[in-house]
């Protein structure tokens, strides 16, 4: 497994204080770093989450801060080896992100198991804060609920009411066409069928085949990563939406949009909690980011950002790394940093937050310069986007 370490320069804090473990805050992420998700977690995320030490000089209660990170190579049993050799001989504080659903339940296990701390960003399942939740577990970004509520609801609103799903064969790619079915049910729509593939398939032709026989307006793609490009380009290569069916990503990133090209990509509708062109701060703090690692932050990385700066506040405020007074300063406080606005920390460990917007990408002639991708359908509020707390089945929710 690859592994790595960033020590931030040192700076004079605040206040000294003895309640900080090993005189280290010291805190990891598990990410994809070679597989299909490299690109949309990866080195990304950890510049991220190096920016918002960074942000805080490096140093919390007269303490240096240290991120630590490694390879999960897409499989649970290694990253939860992982999380429980930093917990035991690292002395990690805190993870806070790992990539891809099955390995971030398996960490979240861990985690409660040890008592520390687990913010994600990046896997989407709704698990995390329903059956799987824990006491110290929050989930940041967003979840396939809310992937569902913005994408889901907002075609078949619009007569694109029958569907046909290609699924990535795995919790994230599950949750994603679960919640979007009960979504397109509700509304009165249809779900026509669906195929389910592994992880890192490279040939989508039967799949494709049976989506356009089908006759679904919409071929939905519940997959992410370079499957979801890979398959988008394939999809091209079948005419689909020539034929007259809508493509629609229910985990498209900027960076798919970037690999595909606009001609490519144009039309396609995608949510995310945030897009790095949104204002002069957004702005300011993207170029930083693209400066580091030659591409545009996506919503999993700015969230890896806003978990890691909100949990850094947290130990200050609390004046302990120690997980219970930490975890308390994180519920306390409110959520407004660069990307992610008015967000709070439910007892189910959801973030809720108001930055939920539904994208439509440009066309080539819309674009006045790279990276300039996306136009704003809508933006969710937090109170819609995201599962009511009232139906989750966290044992912690139900105790309110």
């Amino acid at each position: 497994m690859a592994a790595g370490a960033m020590t931030a320069a040192p700076y004079v804090a605040r206040a000294q204080s003895p309640a900080v473990s090993d005189d280290v805050v010291r805190i990891g992420l598990i990410e994809d770093m070679s597989g299909v998700y490299a690109d949309i977690t990866g080195i990304g995320c950890v510049t991220a989450a190096q920016m918002a030490i960074d942000e805080m000089g490096g140093q919390v209660l007269g303490k240096p801060i240290e991120l630590v990170f490694a390879d999960h190579q897409n499989k649970p049993d290694i990253a939860a080896a992982i999380a429980r050799q930093w917990f035991d001989e690292r002395k990690v504080d805190a993870i806070l992100d790992v990539a891809s659903s099955s390995p971030a339940l398996a960490v979240i296990e861990i985690a409660k198991d040890k008592g520390k701390i687990i913010t994600l960003s990046s896997p989407g399942s709704t698990r995390i804060t329903n059956e799987n939740c824990g006491p110290f577990a929050v989930h940041w970004a967003y979840d396939t609920y809310a992937i569902a509520q913005s994408t889901a609801q907002s075609l078949v609103r619009q007569g694109f009411d029958s569907w046909f799903f290609v699924t990535a064969d795995y919790a994230f790619g599950h949750g994603l066409q679960e919640q979007s079915s009960r979504v397109i049910a509700e509304n009165n729509g249809r779900v026509l069928g669906s195929v389910r593939l592994p992880v890192g398939t490279a040939d989508f032709a039967s799949a494709l085949v049976r989506a356009q026989s089908s006759g679904a307006k919409v071929v939905a793609l519940a997959n992410a990563g370079t499957d979801t490009i890979n398959s988008i380009k394939q999809a091209a290569q079948f005419g689909l939406t020539q034929g007259g069916q809508k493509l629609a990503t229910l985990a498209g990133f900027i960076n798919d949009v970037h690999g595909l090209g606009l001609a490519e990509a144009q039309g396609l509708t995608i949510t995310e909690a945030s897009y790095w062109d949104t204002n002069d701060e957004t702005r300011a703090w993207s170029r930083k980011f693209f400066d580091k690692v030659k591409a545009m932050p996506n919503m999993l990385q700015t969230g890896t950002y806003s978990s890691t700066l909100h949990y850094l506040k947290a130990v200050a405020a609390a004046k302990t790394d120690a997980s219970g007074p930490v975890m308390e300063a994180m519920r306390a406080a409110t959520v407004n940093d660069i990307f992610y606005k008015n967000g709070r920390i439910r007892p189910d460990g959801r973030l809720v937050h108001d930055s939920m917007s539904l994208y439509e990408v440009k066309k080539p002639s819309e674009s006045k310069a790279p990276w300039d991708y996306y136009k704003r359908l809508a933006t969710i509020p937090g109170d819609q986007a995201f599962q009511p707390i009232a139906t989750s089945t966290c044992a912690a929710a139900r105790r309110q």
